[in-house]
């Protein structure tokens, strides 16, 4: 089985649990925190990736870091998934829990790319294009900046994206501008 599928599975088996102890929120903290020290720490990913390190190596530094820091039921999830060897996948499982988790909750998630940092205003408008365009009600923004835009946006809701950039209407302009109706082409 590909290793989305059977993350996909761990992740949804520790939502519904998650959901049915009423620790959601907990879970998903340290989910999204797991997430970001596995981004942050490139030696710790390539840890749970390495297939020589043993196991109970692996889990030894997994308690180390976390316990007391998390959830016993994050914890609880960390060991099984060690005993049955797959702590390779544990980044995979947290980042889709974190999937599930949005459709769970109702929770779009809409990329911007602007070429200046978004202030409070322009959030609450592209927040309100988010509503607009998606079935969900709350919306998580993930901000990026490009200064190469010169000006505008860029949103990504979904597999829909609105491009109102200026680099992309120059590229517009100068592909207007290639095809002169008035000079012969030989």
């Amino acid at each position: 089985m590909s290793e989305l599928r059977v993350a996909s599975r761990y992740a949804k088996s520790l939502l519904e649990l998650a959901a049915e102890q009423g620790v959601l929120e907990e879970v998903h903290a340290d989910m999204v925190s797991f997430h970001k020290v596995c981004i942050d720490s490139r030696d710790f990913y390539l840890m749970l990736k390495n297939p020589i390190i043993k196991h109970d190596k692996k889990l030894a530094i997994l308690n180390a870091i976390f316990k007391g820091k998390v959830h016993k039921l994050t914890l609880a999830i960390f060991d099984i998934i060690t005993r049955k060897n797959r702590e390779s996948i544990l980044d995979a499982i947290a980042k889709e829990f974190h999937l599930q988790y949005n459709i769970h909750k109702g929770i779009e998630v809409a990329r911007v790319v602007s070429a200046v940092p978004l202030d409070k205003d322009l959030k609450a408008k592209i927040e309100a294009i988010v509503s607009k365009i998606s079935s969900f009600n709350k919306v998580e923004l993930e901000e990026k900046v490009d200064k190469d835009l010169i000006g505008g946006y860029i949103l990504t809701v979904g597999d829909r994206q609105i491009d109102d950039s200026i680099k992309s209407k120059l590229k517009a302009l100068e592909l207007e501008f290639t095809h002169n109706p008035y000079i012969k082409e030989f």
